[in-house]
């Protein structure tokens, strides 16, 4: 299956797969570790087998898609999509922005959202410094998602309470977007999908999405079920056990992590 490329910039590129389908998938690149260049495109076979066309959407250089390109990118994008009946979107850290950021001319109607950053700007998150790297060119009106953003936008937020830049993020988006419910996967990282995926929780999270049953209650006894049996997950704990001076709970977590995987240094 060959994608049309419904926008080819220098910076941002669109690509479709099944265009001619009635709903729609939008999934978007997150950061990577080497930017510089556009990756190729394939399609999500959960979405296109089952009656929907997917819409892939990358941003070459880490900017989080705010540039020169932002403003034709969304033209082409609200011109296009106003052919399907439904849309949804799944997007991790970068990705999950860009959901948010474009959610209005995507015509989008419930979204999985993983780790994501409410933005990178200094003066919107002074606290959170782990993309600045990213930050120098990024217009915060251009990027602001109380302007942009989807007010009535409803789906689930997936994220890591174990990291407090993440939470802050989390709450910050969810002022905003009252509608997308919070789901707090303990341990799970950054994106805090990395114990889900264990379980076969990716699936799960796309077939709900693809399917209208995304259940926040079905995601966190998942993710509980899963942690059980995970290293990542108890030595996650026991750090953090440690850090909030909780030695017995940091033992026993390190305990579990060890039984969990006898190769594991606790």
């Amino acid at each position: 299956m060959k994608p049309k490329r419904l926008f080819d910039g220098e910076s941002l590129r669109a690509e479709l797969f099944n265009g001619s389908a009635q709903r729609l998938f939008v999934s978007f690149r997150q950061r990577v570790g080497d930017p510089g260049s556009f990756s190729d495109a394939t399609p999500v076979r959960n979405f296109t087998g089952h009656g929907f066309a997917h819409l892939y959407l990358q941003s070459k250089r880490n900017d989080w898609y705010i540039n020169s390109e932002t403003e034709a990118l969304e033209s082409v994008l609200g011109a296009h999509c106003t052919r399907y009946s439904d849309a949804v979107a799944m997007g991790f850290s970068m990705g999950g922005y860009a959901a948010l950021r474009f959610a209005r001319v995507l015509g989008l109607s419930n979204v999985v959202l993983v780790s994501p950053q409410v933005s990178i700007h200094p003066k919107v998150v002074p606290w959170d410094r782990r993309y600045r790297d990213c930050a120098g060119g990024f217009d915060r009106t251009l990027g602001d998602l109380a302007i942009h953003g989807a007010v009535g936008l409803r789906g689930l937020m997936l994220f890591d309470p174990f990291r407090p830049k993440d939470r802050r993020n989390s709450d910050a988006i969810s002022d905003l977007f009252p509608g997308i419910q919070p789901c707090r996967l303990a341990g799970g990282g950054h994106p805090a999908t990395q114990i889900l995926r264990a379980a076969d929780g990716f699936k799960v999270l796309q077939s709900g999405l693809r399917d209208g049953e995304l259940v926040r209650r079905d995601i966190l006894d998942l993710h509980r079920e899963a942690r059980a049996g995970e290293a990542t997950y108890w030595r996650r704990l026991a750090k953090v056990a440690e850090r909030h001076n909780k030695p017995i709970l940091a033992k026993e977590a390190s305990a579990r992590a060890v039984a969990s995987n006898p190769l594991s240094k606790g």
